[in-house]
């Protein structure tokens, strides 16, 4: 992932963490998509202050993979350390809440939840000039469910964001284990481009990786034998493979930045890991070249965009309806059911409400681009039928999707 850490900590202890600004804890109940999220296209770049206390890139991916159970990211560090994590956002982002949730002790003289967390953000680079955008001194919740919400400062448009955390909420040794759980962000983005960066191979520890990308669509190999097929939202690529051998699923959200790639991977229903690579020639994978990607009967799609809370089709899903057409122009299938899905957050029956009315809002632009409509179908299924865990945000951004299934 190409996170640099530095060991600056005498400057960071010159640089004083906003205190006294007590968020408050409320349950967590924001039904909106964490902008803050690896995959929502937040990138950590880089991580300040953290190399003594062994501070590593996965603890940095880990405070915006979307899950919220807390972990250990800072070893036997004095009270007064500062450590600052760096992320680059996809596109412009407004954020009106920042919060922290499950703040939680672990029963430990050696462990305790930090103290102090500020976030800053920056529209001009990741070495700034930043400037505050929330801050809070939490306090530990009374259970599970909860979060505290950052003291907001005036609005502002950011593609970097600085995560800096401080202090402990219950230090009883000179040298401490800091835990953190997750920073949530929500609020506005403007449209992300389309990545192009998504030919090519890869080659990392556990990753043999060939792709081919056509628009939005894509397709490749992963291990020695392994199909993928995924749809690019923006800078992310979601994407589903098949072992021939074993017909065990694979599960991938990827980026690439600089040429690296970035990303996590679940397979068999585990809980999702590292996957990152470097690019290379030939990754040792069976296809050098790709089938070429498409889209028709029996693809998934993580690429059409909604309003929020909405079935109202963004134009960045054109490229990738027209795509849809062009496959199922050319199927043959007598019926065409286009299925809604969408991740756990609110109740089953509104979910499923939603995602029959998002699955008719493609049928009616599938039959705008000439696909009779005699052939088509919408089916909302909600919450019904997920193909990753909804307990972090990586499962949840691909159980938001749209399936296409055709018969005689």
């Amino acid at each position: 992932m190409h996170v640099q850490s530095q060991h600056i900590a005498c400057l960071l202890a010159s640089i004083p963490l906003a205190v006294g600004a007590v968020g408050a804890v409320r349950a967590a109940d924001d039904p909106r998509t964490d902008l803050l999220s690896f995959a929502q296209g937040a990138l950590p770049v880089q991580i300040l202050g953290g190399e003594a206390y062994k501070v590593r890139d996965d603890h940095a991916l880990a405070m915006i993979d979307g899950d919220v159970q807390g972990f250990v990211f800072a070893s036997r560090a004095p009270a007064d350390a500062r450590v600052e994590f760096v992320y680059r956002l996809p596109a412009a982002t407004t954020f009106d809440r920042l919060a922290v949730p499950n703040v939680l002790e672990t029963p430990s003289p050696s462990q305790t939840f930090v103290r102090e967390v500020e976030v800053l953000g920056s529209a001009e680079g990741p070495d700034g000039p930043f400037a505050p955008l929330g801050s809070a001194s939490l306090a530990t919740h009374a259970g599970k469910g909860e979060v505290t919400e950052l003291t907001m400062t005036e609005p502002r448009a950011v593609r970097w964001v600085k995560l800096r955390l401080g202090g402990g909420i219950d230090v009883q040794r000179d040298a401490m284990f800091y835990e953190f759980s997750e920073i949530i962000g929500n609020g506005e983005q403007e449209s992300v481009p389309l990545s192009d960066a998504f030919s090519g191979a890869w080659k990392g520890k556990g990753v043999k990786l060939t792709l081919a990308q056509d628009g939005a669509v894509v397709s490749g190999c992963y291990d020695a034998n392994g199909d993928l097929a995924g749809t690019v939202d923006g800078n992310v690529l979601r994407a589903r493979g098949i072992s021939p051998d074993d017909g065990i699923e694979s599960l991938f959200v990827l980026m690439v930045h600089d040429g690296a790639l970035a990303g996590v991977r679940s397979s068999n229903g585990a809980p999702f890991r590292r996957y990152d690579g470097e690019p290379v020639t030939d990754a040792g994978t069976r296809c050098a070249a790709p089938a070429p990607p498409a889209l028709g009967c029996g693809a998934v799609i993580h690429a059409l965009r909604f309003d929020y809370d909405s079935d109202v089709l963004r134009p960045e899903s054109a490229p990738v309806l027209d795509a849809l057409a062009d496959g199922l122009r050319s199927a043959g299938a007598a019926r065409i059911a286009i299925e809604g899905h969408t991740s756990g957050e609110g109740s089953d029956a509104y979910n499923r409400a939603l995602s029959e009315r998002r699955a008719a809002a493609v049928v009616a632009a599938l039959v705008e681009r000439g696909i009779a409509a005699p052939r088509l179908s919408a089916v909302g299924r909600g919450e019904a039928a997920p193909i990753a865990s909804n307990d972090d945000e990586a499962g949840r951004s691909l159980n938001r999707r749209v399936e296409v299934r055709c018969g005689e």
